[in-house]
């Protein structure tokens, strides 16, 4: 089944147990599936889809930090729960292990030793992690550590 039949049967079932906050969550990621397409001129694959999901659990995370630093735990309570409905949707994240690991054989593959060459490390990396939803930042950090 498809990621977006998938979704489109999730939301039948929350509709017919009305769970509001699950639907909405549907919505709003159908949403921006549908702006993608959209700007796009074609349908998404899943592995496309995933990327706009990735791109919305970000954006929640930063929301969440907002809210606590503003005291309003309810509304950072409210969208950890939306970012547990994303990630219930997307491909199960490598480890740690697994990431480094990556780094470390396109490092050597590449030969790159210095910061001058991040981008080409950069470059490779992520293109093997297409499929993933990985968190570029992270990604960045650790090339960094391993080209230093």
């Amino acid at each position: 089944m498809s990621l977006s039949d998938r979704l489109t049967e999730d939301l039948k079932q929350a509709m017919k147990s009305r769970d509001q906050l699950r639907m909405d969550v549907i919505r709003m990621v159908k949403a921006a599936v549908l702006n993608k397409e959209f700007e796009l001129k074609r349908d998404l694959d899943d592995a496309e889809m995933s990327r706009v999901m990735t791109t919305l659990v970000k954006q929640r995370r930063e929301s969440v930090e907002q809210f606590e630093k503003a005291q309003r735990t309810e509304l950072a309570a409210k969208e950890r729960k939306e970012i547990e409905i994303i990630e219930s949707y997307l491909p199960k994240p490598l480890s740690p292990h697994e990431i480094e690991a990556i780094v470390v054989a396109v490092v050597a593959e590449t030969g790159s030793r210095t910061q001058k060459d991040m981008g080409v490390v950069m470059k490779a990396v992520m293109a093997r992690l297409a499929e993933q939803s990985v968190d570029g930042k992270q990604i960045s950090n650790l090339v960094k550590s391993k080209l230093s």
